[in-house]
């Protein structure tokens, strides 16, 4: 593999402007274990997975998860059919950027509601899923309460539809990778003494006018990002470690401590963010964001028989 993976859409939230951070926050000896595996339950649209992969190469599993099914889709057809999804877009690209404003809007349109009727076979869509990211407003993926894609036309002079170069890096990467479609908990039975854990949920808002949760018909709220605090707990009991990305609230009100106090037990690190995406531009920048983790807590980690045994009580029951 000669070409960089990297991510193949755009995704609110992506977090290549953090990978130094997050670089800085790893097990110090993380590249010198055995048999690693990477859990990523929140991909989006997996800057982390992509270079975390190609960095440390001793991650011999990595396990994937989203609850968005077109997102979940798409990984899955990069992974195991990228040459159709290369000649899909390829057809579409041939067909669109020759075009005049007026006629891609109406091409566009026409492709957007085609995906909202969700009656495609796996490559197309997601090759309508990822001509739509590179084509629609922003690059933002939204949906409304019935799950459509309503995320309006784009004005892009020459936007890039195939990116082929970077859909066989990723297929290529992928080949190691388990992707799965559901709730984040869903992972809890793939979890071994060796895993390490990314999360980057969707943040919580800074304000009632700031939300823009929704990649999926369903929400995200405080009784979510409860539940996944006490996620992180039970993996914390098990030894396994983790990494967990989220907005700073202080930010914008310096008492809220909503997430100081759901993770009081953990460090907690404030870390300058660059938001491009976003539908306002006044939104865009740098924004402060939490990295909350347990490295660096625990002296030991557990042994296979203690691990099986604390997963059992914890995890599955």
């Amino acid at each position: 593999m000669t070409n960089k993976a990297k991510p193949f859409i755009k995704w609110v939230g992506g977090k290549g402007q953090l990978l130094d951070a997050i670089e800085k926050q790893l097990p110090s000896d993380l590249s010198k274990r055995d048999a690693v595996t990477y859990i990523e339950p929140f991909v989006g649209g997996g800057a982390v997975l992509f270079w975390i992969l190609q960095k440390y190469s001793n991650i011999e599993r990595a396990i994937i998860n989203d609850i968005n099914p077109d997102l979940v889709t798409a990984y899955r057809a990069v992974k195991e059919s990228p040459f159709l999804l290369i000649e899909k877009l390829q057809e579409i690209q041939s067909e669109y950027l020759p075009m005049d404003e007026y006629s891609r809007k109406e091409y566009y349109l026409n492709a957007r509601t085609k995906f909202n009727q969700k009656e495609m076979e796996a490559v197309e869509n997601t090759a309508l899923f990822i001509f739509l990211n590179r084509t629609c407003f922003n690059g933002l993926y939204r949906v409304n309460a019935k799950g459509l894609f309503n995320v309006p036309f784009g004005r892009y002079d020459n936007p890039k539809i195939c990116d082929k170069e970077t859909i066989l890096a990723d297929s290529t990467l992928l080949q190691k990778v388990e992707i799965y479609h559901g709730d984040f908990s869903t992972i809890s039975d793939h979890i071994d003494k060796h895993s390490f854990f990314y999360f980057d949920p969707p943040y919580k808002p800074l304000s009632e006018t700031s939300s823009f949760n929704s990649y999926t018909k369903e929400n995200f709220g405080d009784i979510e990002q409860i539940r996944l605090a006490d996620f992180c707990k039970k993996i914390d009991s098990l030894g396994c470690e983790f990494i967990l990305s989220n907005a700073d609230l202080k930010g914008k009100d310096a008492d809220n401590d909503f997430f100081d106090k759901l993770y009081d037990k953990f460090f907690i690190k404030r870390v300058l963010a660059t938001r491009m995406v976003n539908a306002d531009p006044t939104k865009r920048g740098k924004l402060k964001e939490l990295m909350i983790t347990n490295i660096g807590l625990h002296s030991t980690r557990l042994q296979s028989e203690t691990f099986l045994q604390i997963k059992q009580e914890t995890i599955e029951g």
